[in-house]
C-alpha cells in the first residue's frame, strides 16, 4: 500500500502525547500534514509539548485530561470531535511502566497500572467509537508492548494489562472491519523513553536508567506510523528481534524458552544486587 500522504489533513489525537512515543507520534503525524491534539493531563506539560511543536501552526492543538478519568475523557474526544467536524484517529498511547518482583506487588500497584493501562484504553475507545462508527470511518491505534505479545518475567502486572489491551483491540480489528473501521496495536519492545522512570511501585524515578538496547523513539515513530498506514494489526516495533520471539513463544520453541527463562534468573539477580532489573 502507498502511504504517500495518507496523514495529510486527517484529524488525530494523541494520549500521553507529552513525552515518550507519544510525542514522537504527534510530532511525526504533524510532519505527515496532520492535525493533531495533544493530550495530556498536566496543562503545564502539553504547553510545553504544544510549543516545542509550534513550527506547524494551528494544527497543533491540545487537550487536558486524566486518562483513568471516564467523564474528562468522553469530554475531550467528544469536545475535539465537535471542533474539527469529525475525528480520524485516535492514539491511545498513555500508559505506566511495571517491572516488579510479583511478591512485593501490592492490591494499589495493580489498581495503578490496570487504571492507566487498561482503563484509559477502555475509555478512550468507548468515546471515540460511536463518532467513527457514524462516519464510517477512522482508525484506534491503541499502544500495548511486546509484554501484551510475549509474556516477560518480573512483568506480570504490566503484561496482565498490556495483554488486555492487545487482545481487546484485535477482537475489534475483526469485528468492525466490515463497517469501515481499523485497529491497531503498537507492540513496542525497549523503545528510549521515559517510560523506565514510571513505574506502578513508585513515584518518577528521573535516574532511573534506559536500557543500553532501546531503539531511537523517533525511529519507532516512523516505522510506527508506516505500518498503521498499511492498516496492520499487531505492529512490533522494531521488527525484529520482537516478532522473532513473539513467534517462537507462540510455538513453544525451546529455544525461547531458556532465553526467558534465562531473562527471569538475570532479572532476578540483577535486582538483589544492583537494586535494579537493567
Amino acid at each position: 500500500m502507498n502511504n504517500q500522504g495518507y496523514y495529510t489533513d486527517r484529524i488525530c489525537i494523541v494520549t500521553g502525547a507529552n513525552s515518550g512515543i507519544g510525542y514522537a507520534l504527534s510530532e511525526e503525524l504533524l510532519k505527515r500534514g496532520a492535525t493533531v491534539y495533544l493530550l495530556g493531563r498536566d496543562p503545564a506539560k502539553v504547553a510545553a509539548a504544544a510549543g516545542k511543536l509550534s513550527s506547524h501552526g494551528d494544527r497543533v492543538r491540545t487537550l487536558v485530561a486524566d486518562v483513568t478519568d471516564w467523564e474528562q475523557v468522553r469530554t475531550a474526544i467528544e469536545g475535539a470531535a465537535a471542533e474539527a467536524g469529525r475525528l480520524d484517529m485516535l492514539f491511545n498511547n498513555a500508559g505506566i511502566g511495571g517491572t516488579l518482583q510479583f511478591e512485593k506487588a501490592t492490591l494499589e500497584d495493580w489498581k495503578k497500572i490496570i487504571e492507566t493501562n487498561v482503563w484509559s484504553v477502555v475509555y478512550g475507545v468507548h468515546a471515540a467509537f460511536p463518532i467513527m462508527l457514524r462516519q464510517g470511518s477512522g482508525h484506534i491505534v491503541n499502544t500495548s508492548s511486546a509484554a501484551g505479545i510475549v509474556p516477560p518475567p518480573f512483568q506480570a502486572l504490566y503484561s496482565l494489562t498490556k495483554f488486555g489491551v492487545t487482545g481487546m483491540t484485535e477482537c475489534l480489528r475483526y469485528e468492525f472491519a466490515e463497517k469501515g473501521l481499523f485497529f491497531s496495536t503498537i507492540c513496542p519492545t525497549n523503545i528510549a523513553t521515559p517510560i523506565f522512570q514510571r513505574s506502578a511501585d513508585g513515584p518518577v524515578n528521573e535516574k532511573a536508567p534506559i536500557p543500553d538496547d532501546a531503539y531511537p523513539v523517533d525511529r519507532a515513530a516512523v516505522e510506527i506510523l508506516d505500518a498503521v498506514a498499511e492498516r496492520k494489526g499487531v505492529i512490533v516495533v522494531p521488527e525484529e528481534p520482537g516478532t522473532a520471539v513473539w513467534r517462537g513463544w507462540a510455538a513453544g520453541d525451546p529455544e525461547t524458552e531458556a532465553y526467558l527463562m534465562q531473562m527471569a534468573h538475570d532479572r532476578r539477580v540483577a535486582y538483589e544486587t544492583k537494586g535494579s532489573y537493567f
